[in-house]
């Protein structure tokens, strides 16, 4: 007798614990990136907090920003009064979607989603549509969104998804869908960190291995670029590939360094809001190099890695005149094999594309010995 008592304990406690092991909550504690994933921003809007619970499991699995929406009016009970706000925010796009006035005012975003190459769009159904909310997001963002691909997760209590789908592709008809859209809903809730892991294996995510780098050196020191998925970017990266290109850039506005290139790139300007660590197109001719940030037209070129606001004003010698900056697509610049400058031809450079000066003014810059470049060859000095 003791000893079935004891087999039917030890029974329990196993079946317990393999219930536990096969639980979603077990799945989300060992959550690992499932898929290789490029640069990612994930853009939600949570109403009664499903789809922020849906974001928390997203970005245990992959790496991504995050952005999430909010109406600039606060405190709006959509679904009071049998869903009378909601229906008439819905009914008012309905009536004119081409217009911004159809559209229910949000808060500013900061992000902007042409530095990414995935975008991942998480929204609540509202009575078989996409929320007001997030559809103002996809109007606004619309033309800097194209070419990207995109990602949809829908939570909903029942309702299908096709009517949110259809919206989707409509606010944004020029980007590139990664996969089928993936419905969160009360059925399945339960399950999401295991629904989220394989949907994620079905969206084709443009990877980091697709992506560019040049590098930026700047007194010795060298930060390396994602480049944008833009042109001018690719027409950049083409001349690089040539050897690197040395550019005298000067501070400007507090915010940035900029000069001539000495040659143009094709433009795709828009009317973006540069942040620290961007390098932009201006004129088709000019590259700025920001530590603040700045609202202009602009093409944008990449931005640099890693670095603090704090860091790129440092890097970037914030307020000096006359800063030596060498593009390169190579973290090592001393193979320079060729190097352009506005200046005279008689300019010299360190082997780490550092500009020590010209003609009579060399000995007193650069007074030791030692191998210099000129002209793109090496001399000895």
């Amino acid at each position: 007798m003791k000893r079935t008592m004891f087999g039917r304990l030890l029974l329990t406690v196993v079946s317990l614990l393999a219930v536990a092991c096969s639980s979603d909550e077990a799945g989300e504690v060992n959550a690992q990136p499932t898929v290789n994933t490029g640069k990612t921003l994930v853009v939600y809007y949570s109403y009664t907090g499903n789809c922020r619970s849906i974001v928390n499991t997203l970005t245990s699995q992959i790496e991504a920003d995050v952005v999430e929406i909010q109406p600039a009016e606060k405190g709006l009970k959509y679904e009071a009064n049998n869903y009378a706000l909601g229906t008439q925010l819905l009914n008012a796009i309905k009536n004119d979607p081409n217009s911004a006035n159809s559209y229910p005012a949000i808060d500013a975003v900061n992000v902007s989603p042409d530095s990414y190459q995935n975008i991942i769009i998480v929204t609540p159904l509202w009575w078989s549509q996409m929320a007001a909310i997030m559809q103002t997001y996809l109007f606004n963002n619309a033309k800097k969104m194209a070419g990207k691909r995109i990602g949809l997760v829908v939570s909903s209590a029942s309702s299908r998804i096709s009517g949110v789908v259809d919206d989707c592709k409509r606010l944004v008809p020029d980007a590139t869908w990664m996969g089928d859209a993936l419905w969160i809903n009360n059925g399945n809730r339960s399950r999401t960190a295991s629904l989220v892991s394989e949907w994620l294996k079905t969206q084709n995510f443009q990877t980091t291995s697709n992506l560019s780098k040049m590098y930026i050196t700047i007194d010795g020191k060298t930060q390396s670029v994602t480049l944008a998925d833009t042109q001018a970017a690719k027409e950049l990266a083409e001349k690089l590939k040539n050897g690197p290109v040395t550019v005298t850039l000067n501070a400007s506005g507090g915010f940035e360094i900029w000069g001539s290139l000495g040659f143009s790139l094709t433009t795709s300007n828009q009317q973006i809001t540069a942040q620290p660590g961007d390098v932009i197109l201006y004129n088709g001719s000019n590259i700025c190099v920001f530590y603040g940030s700045n609202d202009w037209s602009y093409t944008r070129l990449g931005t640099i890695d890693g670095l603090s606001e704090n860091e790129l004003r440092g890097f970037l010698k914030a307020g000096e005149s006359n800063i030596s900056v060498t593009l390169s697509l190579t973290s090592n610049t001393s193979g320079i094999r060729q190097v352009r400058s506005n200046d005279a031809d008689d300019v010299y450079y360190t082997l780490a594309g550092q500009r020590v000066g010209k003609g009579s003014a060399l000995r007193s810059q650069h007074p030791l010995p030692g191998i210099l470049i000129k002209e793109g060859k090496k001399v000895l000095q």
